[in-house]
């Protein structure tokens, strides 16, 4: 699965105070499915909840929300359609002082295509989700990764953009 890995970038990148201590956000798949047809392809669908979890976070909830929320207009885009209009669930323990423990979840999607080769194995491809340009113009004709990242940083090596392969 490679979209667990392109949102841990995108944070590490985008969130005050996660890159100076990684280890304080954890990722885990939770509820994990695998969808398969019987129509003589090996092709197949993952689905899973993502779990997101930052331990001891005393920044702005903001600074942490937002770039998942751009993440998703991205990479998973049917989540901002679901009714009613929740893309994601979120819990938090307040611990001393000003930190808290913010607990994400995310119910995630990758497509991956299966091919196989003429001389034997297979090429799996992740596909990309389908396009909504229309949908997420940007912020006052700004595109959301600019307000996330530097502009001397390409969105593309901090987010995994799938193949198509």
């Amino acid at each position: 699965m490679k979209k667990p890995e392109g949102l841990k970038r995108l944070l590490l990148a985008a969130v005050p105070g996660l890159a100076a201590d990684p280890t304080r956000l954890a990722m885990f798949i939770d509820k994990g499915k695998l969808t398969a047809r019987g129509t003589g392809t090996l092709s197949f669908e993952y689905s899973y909840t993502l779990n997101i979890v930052v331990q001891d976070y005393s920044g702005e909830i903001d600074d942490l929300m937002v770039p998942i929320v751009a993440w998703v207009a991205e990479m998973q885009p049917d989540l901002l359609d679901r009714a009613p209009n929740e893309p994601f669930t979120f819990e938090s323990e307040i611990l001393d002082g000003d930190a808290a423990d913010v607990s994400i979840d995310l119910e995630l999607t990758e497509a991956v295509r299966v091919v196989r080769k003429p001389e034997g194995g297979f090429t799996a491809t992740h596909l990309d989700e389908p396009s909504r340009e229309d949908a997420f113009a940007g912020v006052c004709g700004v595109n959301l990764w600019q307000l996330l990242l530097r502009e001397d940083m390409n969105p593309a090596s901090v987010i995994a953009v799938p193949d198509r392969g």
